[in-house]
C-alpha cells in the first residue's frame, strides 16, 4: 500500500472497502503526502460521506486538517439511505436529497477544474445521481484518489434497487482506474 500512497500522481486510483474499513483514513494519508509534493491550489477534495448516522461515514477533516488548505467542497447535510430509510419510498427520497447536496460540488469542480482530484464516500451519489459526471471528473483530472463502500452488509435497501445500482455503476468504473485498491 505504501507504493500507492507514493505513486498517487498522474494515476487513478479506486480504495473499496466495507464499512469502518479504513478508506477515509487511507484516502486522507494519501491528501496529506500529496500536499508534501503539489501546491494545495492544485487539489480539489469532494466530500461525500454521511453525516446524519453516528459511526457512519467519517469526513476527511475527521482525519487530516490539512484538508482545509485545498479547495474542500462539502455539503452540509449527507444522509445514510438504506440505514435512515424506513421504506422503498423513503430511501429513494434519502438518496434524490444527496443527488441535490452533492450535484452543485460536481459541477462547481468541473467549472474551475484542479489537476488533482480526491473523492470521499462515492458510492453515496451514485444512489441517484448521474455517473457520467462522475466520468467526466475522471477523464478531467490528471490524478485521483476516491474512495467508496463496497461490500453486502448495507444490502438492505428496502427494495429501492440503489445497492444494485451502486454495485453495477462501481463495477463499470473500476475500469476506468489504474488501480483499485480492495480493503478487508
Amino acid at each position: 500500500m505504501n507504493n500507492i500512497i507514493q505513486d498517487v500522481l498522474g494515476r487513478k486510483i479506486l480504495i473499496l472497502g466495507k464499512m469502518g474499513s479504513g478508506k477515509t483514513k487511507i484516502t486522507a494519508e494519501i491528501l496529506d503526502r500529496l500536499l508534501e509534493k503539489v501546491s494545495p491550489s492544485d487539489i480539489t477534495v469532494i466530500d461525500m460521506s454521511p453525516t446524519t448516522v453516528p459511526g457512519v461515514g467519517g469526513r476527511i477533516s475527521s482525519y487530516t486538517p490539512k484538508v482545509f488548505k485545498v479547495r474542500y467542497l462539502i455539503p452540509q447535510i449527507i444522509r445514510a439511505p438504506r440505514i435512515e430509510g424506513k421504506s422503498k419510498e423513503e430511501v429513494l427520497s434519502l438518496a434524490e436529497f444527496n443527488r441535490m447536496m452533492i450535484e452543485p460540488l460536481i459541477e462547481e469542480f468541473l467549472m474551475k477544474l484542479t489537476p488533482i482530484l480526491l473523492i470521499n464516500d462515492l458510492s453515496i451519489y451514485l444512489h441517484s445521481g448521474n455517473v457520467f459526471k462522475i466520468i467526466e471528473c475522471l477523464e478531467l483530472s490528471n490524478t485521483v484518489v476516491a474512495n467508496s463502500y463496497y461490500n453486502k452488509s448495507l444490502m438492505d435497501d428496502k427494495g429501492s434497487g440503489i445497492s444494485e445500482k451502486e454495485k453495477r455503476l462501481l463495477d463499470m468504473l473500476m475500469s476506468r482506474f489504474n488501480h483499485v485498491l480492495r480493503i478487508d
